[in-house]
């Protein structure tokens, strides 16, 4: 493998790659706008432009020497651009010389002739990499004193993702997302020159179901999301990690949060899962119910109305009422949706609390969904979980014979776990017939309005736990919402807005819910019953779960979280850690007032 020399620092890298790319995996950082390491070069915004120089050679090949005995350097006068430069062997690159940080501030004062001063009403601000750059890599002042072009502004290009030709760079980033990782070909250069901007061909709608990934390798704020715009500023909000709940893939994501509600949801680096990208639906379709409709106290049913309870009364009126059931009687759903550590307590809690054989889940698949991306069928994120901890273990009842079970009056008491019965009506229907209902439910809905017990569950958003995608690949994922049980833990992982806001602030008003997760609702229960099931932490049961299933053997959440997941029975050979690329992001200042600088000098 060839050997160089970047800013004094020799590196070794495999053949072929580009200076940019030997950069980027030794954790070094070359400005640059156009690039993307899944998108092909294009040398669009020569922001990367760097001094290359190579051995001197005499006439028969030999590498020349200089007075001291190294290798004589011979630099090619013009300035390469290091994403499509190959590295060679002794190719010396400057990346911050004289020469090298000039041609950056020109190119940034270039860039930014045109560019709107639309930083105070820009979504991007705050995570922008034009203001980052300003910032760092330009000289803060420009000698443009004419009047800057005008282009069109908010134009729809499908219905996920909106243009704003003035703030747009001409990076073609998004052009190339949308011919080679999209496959939909529809975006082209229109008016080359001074007046360039980006257009859909006539008659075509940017409307793939991976549209909106253009809005975050967009280095600018030129894409934004219709659900997403005027919403927040980002250094209000806090950004944490999580698991897609859209469906089985695992796709890696950002939950975007103010005021304890998802504001939007965004594609997290895993180049094991689902790479740079997401899916729309993932994005859009499944934080709304985490923020509306919510069940927030235990509710047991008194003279046939749901009145609110606290725990301690719920779980004393479940010994009660379930004292008179015989076991066989008892019919206990799992669910894709809930975490593995939810399974495996709801599992336990089955065999050792309620002596019920009758356990299952429900699967919710949707072909249509699928495609050779990262769509997938299995529309909950944990099916694949489920079965692999043992909730579908062929009891007397299950699944498929419940509705008969329940009609012939063998089943009279059905316990729902983060199930909401969409897609199987006949399980619904039958409800009525059961003597009782119990659940852990989300959201105030018809089923739970036809319960005798309802404990509030805690959503993905305010559960640490692992899902299992469908590949069997087992990952970490922590709360991005406050409850009231997670409050203590939640400090830090909190924006500064909602951290320090006072009661009179707007942003403080939301609503602290009483909701559990389920393993902790099932261990609070076994109590009940003599149990010593005395678990505090979500990796308490992990723990417990790794020990006693064997495909999870030898995993802990430090394993999963350092190789961002671990498959199933692979623990003692995981996958290799690797560098993510990160093409910008939020990124708070130490300084409150750098922000401000960087946003106005830009200008």
């Amino acid at each position: 493998m060839p050997k160089f020399i970047l800013d004094g620092r020799e590196i070794e890298t495999a053949q072929g790659k580009t200076i940019i790319e030997a950069a980027y995996e030794n954790g070094i950082e070359i400005p640059h706008f156009c690039w993307h390491p899944e998108l092909s070069v294009a040398g669009n915004c020569r922001m990367c432009l760097v001094e290359v120089g190579n051995p001197k050679r005499d006439r028969d090949g030999n590498i020349e020497k200089d007075e001291n005995g190294n290798p004589a350097i011979a630099f090619i006068p013009k300035l390469q651009i290091a994403c499509a430069t190959p590295v060679s062997e002794g190719m010396v690159v400057k990346s911050v010389s004289e020469k090298a940080v000039e041609a950056q501030e020109a190119v940034m004062e270039f860039l930014l002739i045109n560019h709107p001063l639309d930083c105070p009403i820009c979504d991007e601000a705050g995570e922008c990499k034009l203001q980052e750059y300003a910032f760092n890599h330009s000289k803060g002042e420009s000698r443009f004193i004419e009047e800057k072009n005008h282009k069109p502004k908010r134009q729809v290009w499908g219905p996920n993702v909106m243009f704003d030709a003035e703030r747009c760079i001409s990076c073609s980033r998004c052009i190339r997302f949308a011919k080679e990782v999209a496959k939909q070909d529809v975006l082209t250069f229109v008016q080359r020159g001074d007046h360039v901007s980006i257009d859909l061909f006539d008659g075509t709608v940017w409307d793939n179901p991976y549209s909106m990934n253009v809005i975050e390798i967009c280095p600018v704020g030129a894409l934004t999301s219709p659900d997403f715009r005027f919403k927040s500023r980002v250094w209000e909000m806090s950004f944490n990690p999580s698991i897609s709940f859209a469906d089985g893939s695992g796709s890696n994501t950002f939950l975007g949060v103010r005021n304890n509600k998802i504001l939007r949801i965004q594609p997290r680096t895993n180049m094991h899962v689902n790479k740079y990208w997401l899916t729309d639906d993932a994005r859009l379709n499944h934080y709304h119910f985490v923020n509306e409709n919510r069940v927030t106290e235990p509710m047991v049913r008194v003279n046939n109305v749901l009145k609110k309870t606290t725990w301690e009364d719920a779980y004393s009126v479940f010994k009660e009422k379930l004292s008179k059931i015989i076991p066989e009687s008892i019919m206990v759903l799992g669910s894709g949706k809930a975490t593995n550590e939810s399974n495996y307590m709801l599992k336990k809690f089955a065999s050792d609390v309620l002596k019920t054989k009758n356990i299952d889940f429900l699967e919710h698949i949707d072909k249509g969904m699928e495609d050779d991306f990262l769509g997938c069928a299995d529309r909950t994120p944990n099916s694949t979980g489920a079965k692999t901890i043992g909730l579908r273990n062929n009891g007397p009842v299950n699944k498929d014979n419940l509705v008969e079970k329940i009609n012939s009056g063998q089943i009279k008491v059905l316990y729902l776990m983060e199930e909401d019965l969409d897609g199987y009506p006949e399980i619904y229907n039958a409800i009525d017939k059961l003597d009782m209902l119990i659940v852990h439910a989300y959201n105030d809905t018809e089923l739970t309005r036809k319960a005798e017990i309802v404990f509030p569950a805690s959503t993905y958003a305010e559960s640490e736990g692992t899902y299992t995608n469908i590949h069997g690949r087992v990952q970490h994922f922590e709360p991005a919402l406050v409850t009231k049980e997670n409050l203590r833990t939640m400090g830090m992982k909190l924006s500064r807005w909602d951290a320090f806001g006072e009661k009179n602030d707007r942003w403080t008003k939301h609503e602290l819910r009483s909701c559990r997760q389920s393993w902790k609702i099932l261990s609070d229960l076994g109590k009940q019953y003599g149990k010593d099931w005395d678990y505090k932490k979500s990796k308490e049961v992990f723990n417990e779960l790794a020990q006693n299933i064997s495909e999870f053997n030898s995993m802990d959440y430090n394993l999963l979280d350092k190789h961002q997941g671990v498959e199933l029975g692979k623990a003692a050979n995981p996958d290799p850690v690797v560098i993510n690329y990160t093409s910008h992001k939020l990124k708070p200042q130490n300084d409150e007032n750098q922000f401000i600088y960087a946003t106005y000098n830009a200008h």
